[in-house]
């Protein structure tokens, strides 16, 4: 007769769930949706700006953490965007120079024989490049990846290098999460490029839904047609935005994934008019950021400072996924949270397409400090791309006849203090230098210091012009190349490795010949992978910034 052993009994219960316990933790982890936009700054209702109707960024908003002093680390695409996808600002890697290279949809594009207009400080030429990162820093989605996650990224990257294959399972127009393994999480990225700067003359045909006579314009815009027609087109822009993000919400409500997916919502910088884009005062870098959170699901504003950096921190932090130590953002949610919220965000300004300077900014929640490197350098830089705004040319053009006021005049000074410093709170608009009051000195102090702290935290790269960087990161000016995965075979199992270092290895094991290009579908290496006989196994490896190594097959 068989005695009733419970010890026995319960381990033999926990030995039987195992497999199952660890398959619903996996099924736990949240999905993450990123519906990115371009160019606005929080003009929304949101945040006390009713000029365009958004019902449906309203609606997300009455859900969301509204996050009130969100700011990006360069106001311009593709420096931000590479503090967004490494955790690291742009000064520390040398992405902060706009734009280096043809990746602004970088899978296809990595070419890089096209003429450049770049010149750096000396006054040298600097051809089109791919920032070479340091070998340890790599595209957080990798390590989401390597946690099972399907990652999806629609469409643009310009990341300042192409992205490697290793970075997303799908990067191309029809990316989607639907494509995922049953009951895999994801993390996917739609990016909405219809309140872009160059929508404002490409958009100049389309209905304008919002009225040019009601629109607010700040002190530092003249009151006449012209400028308030580009004012509208932006606001009108964004109404088609809030149309765009209404129909990906609904697809995600469609399937039935509302309940398991947090749904963040923010610009890659500030708005794409005049004395917007491109600047380090809050015009440029502050940026509007909605995250809805499902077990939450009530509106609350939130002043913590927010910096982009820590982005990609707080992803991997929201998807329980460890933290690489190299990352310079904290995360702001989940399991890793950080016990201080920021006390500082940081900013920079470098070379904007034909024209470079040197500008560093710190701001806590009420100032801003800026330091200007090359005080000898126009605040305005006469960027062609701009002056396809007609409300550009008309600045220029009521600039040269005297006819702008001071506030409107700021923008255009011919040189620049070597410090500035703004109070926020009574001068949003960033237009009252007060550098010099003897009221402030205390806390011009404390942000100097800050400063001086991260640049050395940092290691700022932006003393060193930008050919002599460029040749550092190609050596005698040629892409250095990816060397080829070594593939080992260890009984049933394949090991893959590479010998530069810091490079990410793709592969794609198949049960028949194919011809691999880059949108193939790789996957991410990261153990051994078991083969079967007559299995195709292809590889490719990249180091960021080096060109791809060639695609080496091995048949099994």
């Amino acid at each position: 007769m068989h005695h009733f052993n419970k010890k026995n009994f319960l381990i033999t219960i926990v030995v039987f769930l195992l497999p199952f316990l660890s398959a619903a933790q996996k099924e736990q982890r949240p999905n993450i949706l990123w519906l990115t936009c371009e160019d606005i700054s929080p003009y929304l209702s949101m945040y006390g700006d009713s000029t365009a109707k958004t019902p449906n960024l309203d609606k997300l908003a009455s859900q969301s953490i509204i996050y009130t002093n969100a700011f990006a680390a360069v106001g311009v695409c593709a420096p931000s965007r590479s503090g967004i996808i490494t955790g690291m600002y742009p000064v520390s890697i040398g992405t902060m120079h706009m734009r280096t290279g043809p990746d602004v949809m970088s899978w296809g594009k990595r070419e890089y024989s096209a003429k450049s207009n770049a010149m750096d400080i000396n006054g040298d030429p600097v051809p089109l490049y791919s920032a070479v990162i340091p070998p340890y820093v790599k595209c957080f989605t990798e390590y989401l990846r390597k946690a099972g996650y399907y990652c999806t990224n629609n469409y643009k990257t310009d990341y300042q290098f192409a992205a490697p294959v290793t970075a997303w399972d799908e990067n191309n127009p029809k990316a989607h999460w639907r494509h995922r393994a049953k009951g895999q999480p994801f993390f996917a990225v739609f990016n909405h490029g219809i309140t872009h700067e160059s929508r404002m003359w490409r958009n100049k045909n389309l209905p304008q839904t919002v009225n040019p006579d009601s629109v607010p314009l700040p002190a530092y815009f003249p009151d006449d047609s012209i400028v308030r027609q580009d004012v509208a087109r932006n606001y009108s822009n964004i109404e088609l935005l809030d149309k765009q993000i209404g129909e990906k919400l609904k697809e995600l409500e469609e399937d039935g994934l509302l309940d398991n997916t947090i749904i963040f919502f923010f610009s890659d910088h500030g708005g794409p008019l005049p004395r917007g884009k491109r600047l380090h005062y809050d015009s440029g870098l502050k940026t509007p950021m909605l995250i809805r959170i499902p077990d939450k699901l009530k509106k609350e504003y939130n002043d913590e400072l927010i910096s982009f950096i820590d982005l990609a921190p707080t992803v991997l932090s929201l998807a329980g996924v460890d933290i690489p130590e190299y990352m310079q953002g904290q995360p702001f949610l989940g399991k890793e949270k950080a016990g201080n919220p920021r006390k500082y965000i940081y900013g920079s300004g470098d070379r904007f397409d034909e024209y470079t300077d040197r500008i560093r900014i710190v701001r806590d929640k009420r100032y801003l400090y800026v330091r200007n490197y090359h005080p000898e350098l126009p605040s305005y830089k006469d960027i062609a791309y701009r002056k396809k705004m007609d409300m550009m040319n008309d600045l220029l053009r009521l600039h040269a006849m005297g006819a702008l006021n001071r506030d409107q005049n700021y923008w255009f000074r011919m040189k620049k203090t070597p410090e500035e410093f703004y109070d926020c709170e009574t001068d949003p608009e960033n237009l009252h230098n007060i550098i010099d009051d003897p009221a402030y000195r205390d806390k011009i102090d404390e942000l100097r210091t800050a400063m001086d702290n991260w640049l050395a935290e940092t290691g700022d790269m932006g003393a060193i012009p930008e050919k002599q960087m460029f040749l550092q990161m190609w050596p005698g000016g040629k892409q250095p190349v990816t060397l080829p995965v070594v593939v080992t075979k260890k009984g049933n199992n394949v090991e893959l490795s590479c010998n530069t270092k810091g490079a990410s290895i793709g592969y794609i094991l198949t049960d028949h010949e194919i011809t691999p290009n880059l949108n193939a579908g790789w996957k991410l290496y990261y153990k051994p992978l078991k083969v079967k006989k007559g299995q195709f196994l292809y590889v490719m490896s990249q180091r960021i910034g080096y060109k791809e190594s060639e695609v080496g097959v091995s048949k099994f």
